[in-house]
């Protein structure tokens, strides 16, 4: 009665405690998120431009937007392969989309160490438009630090049932995270 099931939940619908290894685990992703989050909150208020660096970097930019469509898609793919119960093709293309994401962000705080920031040259309404969809990207982009590293953990360490409970919202938050930062650079820097 009330044993352990295969998705590493309980059969009568209990959680089990998490444990030390856990609690170390969600405080040290804690600890990542905020520091990735300290680390771009700097890099996009506190730090200017520097006009002879930037030309070396002027790829990253499509770089970073070719590493959120390459993102998408593997979270696109990863979750098709787990409905048709393909578990092995899931798990490669969701670390992937992790993989992607992480390449991302090195090269997103590279650009902007570097760089600075872009200044937006849209007017009206597409201002507004670029306005909304960037306070919403930063804003999502800075809770699926955490959100992607524990349901990545969760898979990890088998706890499949806490696994799948916050990959229902990981997974959409993350696409839009990826789609968002395809348009904003689109917009940025081909408006």
């Amino acid at each position: 009665m009330g044993g352990d099931d295969r998705h590493g939940g309980r059969r009568d619908g209990v959680v089990p405690h998490v444990g030390m290894k856990d609690r170390a685990a969600l405080w040290l992703i804690g600890a990542i998120s905020v520091g990735v989050v300290l680390l771009v909150a700097f890099l996009l208020l506190g730090h200017r431009r520097d006009a002879a660096i930037a030309p070396t970097v002027a790829a990253l930019p499509l770089l970073n937007a070719c590493l959120n469509a390459t993102s998408a898609a593997l979270l696109t793919a990863g979750y098709l392969f787990i409905r048709d119960k393909r578990v092995a093709a899931h798990r490669a293309c969701m670390v992937s989309a992790l993989v992607a994401s992480s390449l991302f962000l090195v090269s997103y705080v590279t650009y902007h160490a570097l760089a600075g920031s872009r200044p937006f040259g849209g007017q009206g309404w597409v201002r507004r438009v670029y306005f909304l969809l960037l306070v919403s990207h930063v804003v999502l982009a800075a809770a699926i630090v955490p959100l992607a590293l524990t349901t990545v953990y969760r898979a990890l360490s088998g706890n499949f049932a806490r696994h799948v409970r916050i990959a229902r919202w990981t997974l959409p938050l993350w696409l839009y995270v990826s789609v968002t930062g395809v348009l904003v650079y689109w917009m940025l820097y081909h408006h």
